[in-house]
């Protein structure tokens, strides 16, 4: 798995960076957000100690080769505006599960949908997965127009699947398959 090719992934508005120490104030910034880490799968981040630490954790799991992470880098403004995910790697049926997180600021411009673009396309061109896939707390619309955007087909739900702030709430489940003629 190729993670240098991960982290060079580029776009019109957004590019990838390697996970770094020195970003964890910006990454602090998003991740210890109530509206933002609400459906991440992810505790919120209580201080930059904390932050630091998560860093550290991805970036071992980059090296065991299990994950691969990217901070989202804006463009324009070299502002890390989010954080993108390939993991749970099955090599055997040959898929992954991908995930993404912005920074409330930049919801709703676009990027979460050319994020996954970049992903997908690297996932299928460069890893040579046949599927990906993404679980998405049914109340997280955004997300879930993101994967459509993207070709994700909604594959099925589990009810009450996620118990986040003393409520159910039901687990989409999308995926996205690489066909050999396409």
């Amino acid at each position: 798995m190729n993670k240098s090719l991960f982290h060079q992934l580029e776009g019109s508005a957004i590019c990838f960076k390697p996970l770094d120490l020195k970003d964890t104030e910006a990454i602090f910034h998003f991740a210890s957000d109530e509206d933002v880490s609400k459906f991440i799968g992810w505790d919120r981040m209580k201080d930059v100690e904390e932050t630091e630490k998560f860093i550290e954790l991805m970036q071992g799991r980059e090296i065991s080769g299990t994950h691969l992470y990217a901070s989202i880098v804006l463009k324009t403004t070299k502002e890390i505006i989010g954080t993108a995910m390939i993991f749970n790697f099955d090599q055997e049926a040959n898929h992954a599960e991908v995930g993404y997180v912005f920074d409330k600021k930049h919801w709703g411009k676009g990027y979460g949908t050319e994020c996954v673009e970049l992903m997908s396309n690297f996932a299928f061109e460069t890893l040579q997965l046949h599927k990906l896939y993404a679980k998405v707390v049914d109340a997280n619309i955004s997300s879930a127009r993101i994967l459509e955007k993207n070709g994700f087909k909604l594959e099925g739900q589990l009810a009450d699947h996620y118990f986040i702030d003393n409520r159910y709430y039901d687990a989409l489940f999308w995926g996205k398959i690489q066909y050999e003629n396409h």
